[in-house]
């Protein structure tokens, strides 16, 4: 079964040289760096790709006071040239609720623009980012941490005790039945008539698979058999993967929605679908989102 989001890497993350302090200082000088503010990143004037900054442009806009010094976070090299890439998380000196500097945008803004290369920088951006925000004192001691390891790490600056970045494991299931329809669903908090595939966090002690037809069960009713892994997508929002998978019902008579996660659900055809999408009536995930992936990759069969 060919995987939803399965291609091969566009960076080496080179996490060997992590820990040399002098090559990673060498690297951040001749660097294509990603910057990161508030929860933007710096994009084109067309907002339709990252714009990468020079060592020497982060510099000056410390120093006009633009922005904060910030954190440096080493990305990678890139596979076919080794360019190296840093992303550079930085505030804005305003607070986060004013309006955005220009020239820069969310990754759910840009996402369905980027090339694989951009995504894959993008994502590992935000997602490092995110979690360096949340993890600035060490929780063992409370003391401030501080970045190592070109990002990789943070260390407590009292006990020395190292902090890791961790990822948050979520399900996404595309569920079919018989006739090779697919069962939507909506939350109340979506846009009016955006429907995605059902989803929702690993709990402790259970596989991918028990947590599928948990999840499914939970939000439809519905008990799932045949579940088939598709691939899967990072998430930073704020630090999740999504795994993706389909499975089969053999009862779509008894959906029905649980009424507080899942508000509205729909069994549609190809046809169906289409004609709805085409009507307004449904929207469908941005195109950046593995469920956008999924479910598109079911309507091409």
């Amino acid at each position: 079964m060919s995987a939803v989001n399965g291609q091969v890497s566009k960076m080496d993350r080179a996490s060997h040289l992590r820990s040399n302090q002098i090559t990673l200082d060498q690297m951040w000088a001749k660097a294509k760096i990603v910057h990161f503010s508030d929860g933007r990143l710096a994009v084109s004037a067309q907002a339709t790709e990252l714009h990468f900054l020079t060592a020497a442009e982060v510099e000056a806009l410390i120093k006009s006071g633009e922005f904060k010094s910030g954190e440096k976070y080493f990305l990678g090299l890139d596979q076919l040239d080794n360019q190296p890439y840093f992303a550079w998380n930085s505030n804005h000196p305003k607070s986060e609720s004013d309006d955005a500097p220009a020239g820069y945008a969310t990754l759910r803004e840009i996402g369905g623009d980027l090339n694989e290369l951009q995504m894959e920088l993008a994502l590992h951006s935000v997602a490092l980012s995110n979690w360096h925000k949340t993890h600035s004192h060490c929780a063992r001691c409370g003391a401030p941490t501080s970045v190592a390891m070109g990002g990789a790490v943070r260390t407590c600056d009292a006990d020395k005790s190292e902090h890791y970045p961790r990822t948050d494991c979520a399900v996404i299931v595309l569920v079919r039945d018989a006739d090779d329809r697919i069962l939507l669903g909506r939350q109340a908090i979506w846009p009016e008539g955006r429907f995605s595939c059902f989803a929702g966090f690993l709990e402790p002690g259970e596989t991918f698979e028990q947590c599928v037809q948990r999840e499914v069960n939970e939000e439809s009713g519905l008990a799932v058999r045949e579940i088939n892994y598709l691939g899967s997508q990072p998430w930073p929002f704020p630090a999740s993967i999504m795994i993706s998978f389909e499975a089969i019902t053999d009862f779509p008579e008894v959906a029905k929605p649980d009424g507080e996660e899942i508000v509205e659900i729909k069994w549609l055809s190809r046809a169906e679908l289409k004609a709805q999408v085409a009507d307004g009536s449904l929207s469908l995930p941005p195109t950046m989102s593995v469920s956008r992936k999924m479910i598109d990759r079911w309507l091409t069969k």
